[in-house]
Order: C-alpha cells, then structure tokens, then sequence
C-alpha cells in the first residue's frame, strides 16, 4: 500500500505540473498580447483578492480556482476576441493553449483513491449486478447464501 500512495503522489504531481505549465503558458500568451489593457488588469488584481481571501481562510481553502466576475470576464471576452480576429496565428496559439489546459484539467478530474484495507477507488462507471438468488458488490466480505446455519454449538 505504501508504494501505491507513493506511485500516486508522484502522478499527482506531475498532473499537476502539467496544469501549471499549461495555464502559464495561456497566461503568458495573452499578458504578452493584451499588455496593459484594462481588462487584463481587472482579472489579475480580482485573481488577486480571491487568492488573499484563500490565504486569510488558511484551512478553509477549498483548491477552487478563482472566478472572475461577470463584468471582468465579459470585458476580458472582448479584448481576447478583438486581438484574435485580426490576428489569426494568436488566435490558434490561444485555442491551441486553452484545449492544453482543459486537457491537463480533465486528466485531473477523474482523480480517486481509496486507502486502507479493502479500499476501491473507480474512475468511470460501476455496474454491478447478480441474477435471481445471487449476491453482487464492488466489493464483499464472507457471504452466506441460502439458509442461515441453526444457532448453537458447531456441528461437525
């Protein structure tokens, strides 16, 4: 079990590594592009205060990332959508730089685990079932099937 929690710290983190340099490389993209533009300034100074705010609730940190509000994400929409029509390479350097962070998210998403003895961890579906007199589980311990055995000493 140890080697297991070792293997998947180790994955963690390299997921995780993943999505950094994705999003820097998103983040590099666009601040090289929009500059100083007001709407770039908005959504980092927001960025900001929620990442304060996070520091402030010390335990209570959820891992959320931050959300700009509507007004900051509408205005930042239309500053990337005015740099991108009239340039179509940072247009695909930007969707190209957007599906890698989505792709390293998604490899995050579907993350489970289980520790201790019997512990299971599924990512994706289950489908368990059993037929007319049958027992099913994910998983099951001793099952006795059919009549009870009669209370008392042992027989046998």
């Amino acid at each position: 079990m140890q080697k297991a929690r070792r293997v998947a710290g180790r994955a963690d983190a390299e997921v995780d590594r993943a999505l950094d340099a994705a999003m820097d490389e998103l983040h590099g993209l666009v601040s090289t592009r929009l500059g100083e533009q007001p709407a770039l300034l908005e959504l980092t100074a927001e960025a900001e205060e929620q990442a304060e705010a996070a520091e402030m609730d010390e335990g209570a940190g959820t891992g959320e990332a931050a959300v700009p509000s509507d007004p900051v994400r509408q205005r930042m929409q239309r500053a990337l959508a005015d740099a991108a029509e009239g340039d179509a390479g940072f247009a695909a350097a930007v969707e190209r730089a957007v599906q890698q962070v989505q792709d390293a998210r998604d490899r995050t998403a579907g993350r489970a685990s289980a520790e201790g003895a019997g512990g299971v961890a599924v990512h994706g579906s289950v489908n368990v079932s059993a037929e007319t007199g049958g027992a099913a589980a994910v998983t099951m311990g001793n099952v006795t099937m059919g009549n009870p055995p009669q209370p008392g000493p042992q027989h046998g």
